[in-house]
């Protein structure tokens, strides 16, 4: 079965590219005239920049929380090297494979003075936290969307959480970590001592990963302005179908960065309350919005570490 599934996962990644993009397209192809009526004033474009500074400060939100995830295995790291290291990796996340931006952090960890096995530890959490926040301000702010898909949708989310905070317990992870490290020893012939594990539930970078989702979704909330007026009543429909639709573009198996798996499930979730001409200009101006976030923080770390 295993082996099945591994000869059809490159043709399910095309599978899922290839609907989410055909759901794309036809959103466009039905709403094309709309979309070119769009009119973005200067209040637009101050919150265009006002979400663009926000998206950048999540980025280095998530940095720190990274360096923090490495000090919680005992990892003494400088926490301002980590963040730009982080930041210059984030921009690797688009080319083919997804998993570059894994391997940029890999080493540099290692270039801090980490071992291998924390290393990779510490970018397997990253995801994992992340996937815990925001299925947490998901469930929070789901109100709506229960109304809309019911019981069974919030059981799933509720499931999954409980799921994902249970995986990251230093009771699982510390004995993971000590297989690691004696794996590596055996195939090592200078002695070394064994990673050490975690002391305590990792809150602290949990609440650094909260912090970076809700960032990101405020961001997504300041690019709808710039297109469409927002009511009070409906922000906790948008900041859970931001972090809903965000989720399942890092987790689905689609394009790298999760092009196409962000906007398709947005889409879907926001078109019942709104124009689905708004929705495509908004999350198109996200997506944007991200990769210039994402190429500044890059251009930014390698300045900074540059003049110092």
């Amino acid at each position: 079965m295993k082996q099945l599934f591994r000869k059809l996962k490159p043709f399910l990644r095309w599978f899922i590219l290839g609907g989410t993009l055909f759901f794309l397209a036809k959103v466009l192809k039905d709403n094309w005239q709309q979309v070119l009526n769009i009119r973005i004033n200067a209040v637009g474009w101050a919150c265009l920049a006002i979400a663009l500074g926000l998206t950048l400060l999540a980025h280095v939100v998530g940095g720190w929380t990274w360096s923090r995830t490495l000090h919680e295995l005992k990892q003494p790291v400088n926490w301002v090297w980590m963040t730009q290291e982080y930041l210059k990796t984030n921009v690797a996340k688009y080319l083919p494979g997804n998993v570059w931006h894994y391997y940029g952090r890999v080493n540099a960890a290692k270039t801090a003075g980490a071992s291998i096995e924390v290393a990779a530890l510490s970018v397997v959490l990253e995801p994992v936290l992340m996937l815990a926040a925001a299925l947490l301000i998901t469930l929070l702010s789901s109100q709506q969307i229960f109304a809309r898909y019911g019981i069974p949708a919030v059981l799933l989310q509720v499931g999954a959480l409980v799921s994902v905070l249970g995986a990251i317990h230093p009771k699982f992870l510390n004995p993971l970590l000590k297989l690691a490290s004696k794996a590596k020893q055996k195939g090592d012939a200078s002695p070394q001592t064994p990673a050490q594990g975690m002391d305590h539930y990792p809150v602290i970078p949990l609440l650094g990963e909260l912090g970076f989702v809700l960032l990101r979704a405020t961001g997504f909330l300041f690019a709808f302005l710039a297109i469409s007026p927002i009511s009070p009543v409906d922000l906790p429909l948008l900041v859970s179908a931001f972090s809903l639709s965000w989720l399942l573009g890092m987790v689905v198996p689609g394009a790298p960065g999760g092009i196409g798996v962000f906007e398709a499930t947005a889409i879907a979730l926001l078109s019942g309350r709104y124009s689905p001409a708004i929705v495509l200009s908004v999350v198109a101006l996200y997506r944007l919005i991200s990769v210039l976030s994402e190429a500044a923080g890059a251009g930014l770390a390698w300045l900074d570490q540059k003049r110092s």
